[in-house]
């Protein structure tokens, strides 16, 4: 099969990801269901041919026998479809690939779940913004969703520095600036470090990789830029203690200091299985105030939680979870299973 007949019917069927791997028919995930396109398994030639023009369209010009031998990132783009997050690996001596999904056209933050109090994040003009959740969780898309707001809305400089471009963003109100790791730059440290003498107004950063990275990013949100950014954390308190214990030790206690002046808001989120079959969002949302912010001053984050429970415009992933099952959105058993305290949650349910 054609590289751009599986994409084409990868797309039309709005698949998250799309896999090629020896020994396996090809395959694609949509609505969370594995999907064959075919029964035939791959050979290793076949899977290499494959790779090969994937290659191609990310614009690689070495021939079939020059292709590198360690794991690759890039993005690909393909006129009438959309754009492809690519990764290639090999595995048992033979190559494979997992494409990413993304189409052209921004998603409507509506027809996605988001809130209109997440979208609202967009009107702050400094500090630190963060998405946190596990991978494939719809961080990045939750993020495109924000800048658009602020591209569309005000104008000023929007640095993005991803690894690889997922949303491709046009200049409306703002000009925007979209810079790749291993193709525009080296590395999220050294485009972060650039992009402060670029005279950016907001910085989306792809993710918090290094207690470097994180240092620099709050520093750039100190002295007046809006920094986005991710986590693979669950929870608005895990965020605050990961971050922290990134640092050594000795740095922890500034760094607490540091944290609790220029974070702005924490959301949590994930993907939960809904009752007709489709994935909809829960979100945990934390924005500070004065309580939470010596909270994290004081070393006591076990507390963030029962704040958040009781601020007015905040609301834990419990809560987020109870409601949708309270819509006839999710089932109660979903709800118990995605719930961060599931004893709680099974008595509230019940």
């Amino acid at each position: 099969m054609e590289l751009l007949e599986i994409l084409k019917t990868a797309s039309d069927d709005h698949a998250s990801d799309i896999f090629i791997v020896s020994g396996a028919a090809i395959s694609y995930k949509s609505n969370g269901h594995l999907i064959k396109i075919g029964n035939e398994p791959l050979m290793p030639a076949m899977t290499k041919e494959l790779v090969y023009e994937i290659f191609k369209l990310g614009g690689f010009t070495f021939g079939i026998d020059e292709m590198p031998e360690k794991e690759m990132d890039f993005s690909i783009s393909v006129v009438g479809m959309g754009r492809f997050r690519a990764n290639i690996y090999k595995q048992r001596g033979s190559y494979a690939a997992v494409l990413r999904y993304v189409p052209f056209n921004l998603p409507e933050p509506d027809k996605l779940g988001i809130p209109e109090s997440i979208m609202k994040l967009s009107n702050m003009k400094s500090g630190i913004v963060l998405v946190t959740g596990p991978a494939g969780s719809g961080k990045s898309t939750t993020l495109s969703c924000i800048i658009d707001r602020i591209n569309s809305s005000r104008t000023g400089h929007i640095i993005t520095i991803e690894d690889p471009i997922e949303f491709l963003h046009k200049h409306k109100q703002s000009i925007i600036s979209q810079r790749e790791i291993n193709i525009d730059t080296e590395s999220y440290l050294s485009a972060l470090r650039s992009a402060l003498r670029q005279s950016p107004d907001v910085i989306l950063l792809g993710e918090m990789r290094d207690y470097e990275t994180i240092s620099v990013a709050m520093t750039a949100a100190e002295t007046g830029q809006l920094v986005l950014s991710t986590l693979h954390t669950l929870g608005a308190a895990n965020t605050v203690d990961r971050i922290i214990d990134v640092f050594p030790t000795n740095q922890q206690r500034q760094i607490r200091i540091q944290l609790s002046m220029v974070l702005n808001a924490v959301v949590s989120q994930q993907l939960v299985l809904s009752n007709n079959g489709t994935y909809v969002p829960a979100f945990e949302i934390m924005t500070m105030n004065s309580a939470i912010r010596t909270l994290i001053r004081d070393e006591k984050t076990h507390q963030i939680d029962s704040v958040i429970q009781s601020a007015p415009g905040m609301t834990t992933m419990d809560n987020s979870l109870l409601n949708l099952y309270k819509q006839g959105i999710i089932s109660a058993e979903t709800a118990v299973q995605c719930a961060y305290n599931q004893d709680i949650m099974s008595k509230r349910i019940t």
